[in-house]
């Protein structure tokens, strides 16, 4: 059974992984005549720009709640723009050039993998057994999904995949804890930042832009597809932590399969099995339950938040009890047990003897 409790994020992240992947179908018909790169200078450009107006417009009208970017989280921001903005995509056009469509999926579909392998080795978050279960799961779906597929590749090929791959799992990382602060304000830097780079370089190369009409539909899906979808990435990071925000949103690719056969793809056996397989990648991971005594070190921190049983300070301002903000705030040393994800408040190391379900 889904505990809603702790999994109603998940569909953050679902429905981000659902926003991206109906992108890749969309962006093949608008990017014809248009090269790669500068396909994805616009597209990231597109969400920067839109995620930018719109937080603007949210300042101006006094809305909004979320915490800013502070300058102790630009390091992470900074990383998340090189790895997945800069790195990551000019690594995954250069390996397209030599590597068959089909077989480049296979390979994406590794990045949930990586980023649940960087999260439990490098920032020691835990991953549970079903979450592994769930990227074999998503593994050989990508593999039912590009079985049909053919053509020669070279190993050039895949190790920019691999490596693109690599950069997106550290950068699904690096923003996991900056996850804190405005996901419209980081979203938005990603955007400008990663965008105005892939551009300058294919303007540097000598690519000259396209039409007006190309450049306007690619900011507008670059604004959906990209920047919305970011902003929920970003929120499920900060509720799942980075291996099953990244589990979820390995569900892109078959999201795109699913909208291709709207456009007029054929239904195949190799489509069907993928989609059964990463349904039940999904059901293992919504239906985790971690549960255990656990103990919370006192901690200092900035973030949205309502009052519940891990935020029962006082205030030295007027506030609403019904309502949510963001301010920093002290959490006193607090032992329990109940059912908890890697959020913001349960990043503890586990010893044996505890609950998983």
């Amino acid at each position: 059974m889904i505990n809603l409790s702790t999994q109603r994020y998940a569909l953050f992240a679902l429905l981000a992984a659902a926003l991206f992947g109906i992108s890749a179908p969309l962006a093949k018909a608008l990017g014809a005549g248009m090269s790669p790169l500068m396909l994805a200078g616009l597209l990231y450009l597109g969400s920067g720009l839109a995620l930018a107006t719109l937080r603007l417009a949210r300042r101006v009208r006094g809305a909004g709640a979320e915490s800013p970017v502070r300058r102790q989280a630009w390091p992470w921001l900074l990383g998340a723009v090189v790895f997945g903005g800069a790195l990551g995509p000019v690594m995954l056009m250069w390996g397209l050039q030599s590597t068959p469509g089909a077989f480049a999926s296979l390979l994406l579909g590794l990045e949930g993998i990586l980023t649940a392998l960087v999260a439990a080795l490098a920032f020691r978050e835990s991953v549970d057994g079903r979450v592994w279960a769930a990227g074999a799961l998503m593994l050989g779906a990508s593999v039912a999904l590009a079985w049909p597929g053919g053509g020669s590749t070279s190993w050039i090929g895949v190790v920019a995949i691999l490596g693109a791959c690599l950069c997106w799992a550290l950068d699904n990382n690096l923003t996991r804890p900056i996850s804190s602060a405005d996901p419209m304000q980081i979203a938005a830097i990603k955007g400008l930042m990663a965008g105005g780079f892939n551009l300058a370089i294919a303007l540097f190369l000598g690519q000259s832009l396209p039409t007006w009409q190309a450049v306007v539909s690619a900011l507008v899906l670059g604004a959906l597809s990209y920047g919305v979808s970011l902003v929920l990435f970003i929120l499920a990071l900060r509720h799942l932590g980075s291996a099953r925000a990244g589990a979820h949103f390995g569900t892109a690719p078959f999201f795109g399969a699913g909208f291709a056969v709207l456009l007029g793809e054929p239904v195949t056996a190799w489509l069907l099995l993928a989609v059964g397989l990463t349904a039940l990648a999904t059901w293992l991971v919504l239906t985790e339950r971690h549960q255990h005594l656990h103990s919370h070190e006192p901690m200092a921190h900035e973030h949205f938040h309502h009052h519940d049983e891990h935020h029962r300070h006082e205030h030295d301002f007027p506030w609403d009890p019904a309502k949510g903000h963001a301010h920093a705030h002290r959490h006193a040393p607090l032992t329990h047990s109940h059912a908890h994800l890697p959020d913001l408040h349960h990043r503890h190391g586990h010893g044996h003897g505890h609950g998983h379900g």
